[in-house]
């Protein structure tokens, strides 16, 4: 059996109801990848990001995993002019998680957590237990016990719609016969 990560025992004494995967030694990097390995939908597989905004307050951002966190977007969502990614090696010290392992459950301090609305269109979503290799599926109810957060639109189109240019040609009859 695996061993449980703080993100669970924290659950558990919520008695928040979950269940827990493992991809360790999967050689699985990105959330899509981990995704895949799971055979899980990579829109219901959430990444945790840690921002800093000019104000010095930090913010959580959950998203799907496949998904770019629009800062802009994200900045409004807590009402700040702007938020930028936190630097990588202030992760470990700000929050207790490392990069790739960076969980909304356990942080050192609790932040304003903000998780994207498509969250809503799932019964649960599955995020970092907190360690590299380990995962957590809950419900937004049951992370609500453990996590004060809202919903937003907090992510970038990833998809660029092109629409063709035709060009029309309207024909007008020399005597119209409509009136």
């Amino acid at each position: 059996m695996e061993s449980k990560t703080n993100v669970m025992r924290i659950l558990d004494k919520l008695k928040v109801p979950y269940a827990h995967y493992c991809y360790e030694g999967s050689g699985a990097v990105s959330g899509t990848e981990v995704a895949a390995v799971l055979g899980q939908n990579p829109a219901q597989v959430f990444k945790t990001l840690v921002t800093v905004a000019k104000s010095k307050q930090h913010y959580v951002f959950m998203l799907p995993a496949g998904k770019e966190l629009d800062l802009k977007k994200a900045a409004t969502s807590v009402h700040e002019k702007s938020v930028e990614m936190i630097k990588s090696k202030e992760l470990l010290p700000t929050t207790g998680y490392i990069h790739g392992g960076c969980s909304p459950i356990g942080m050192k301090k609790a932040f304003p957590t903000v998780i994207d609305i498509s969250a809503s269109a799932f019964e649960t979503i599955i995020f970092s237990a907190g360690k590299i290799g380990y995962q957590v599926e809950v419900s937004l109810a049951g992370l609500a016990k453990a996590v004060k957060f809202t919903l937003a639109d907090i992510t970038s189109c990833s998809v660029a719609f092109s629409l063709p240019q035709r060009r029309l040609s309207i024909i007008v009859p020399e005597k119209s016969t409509f009136f």
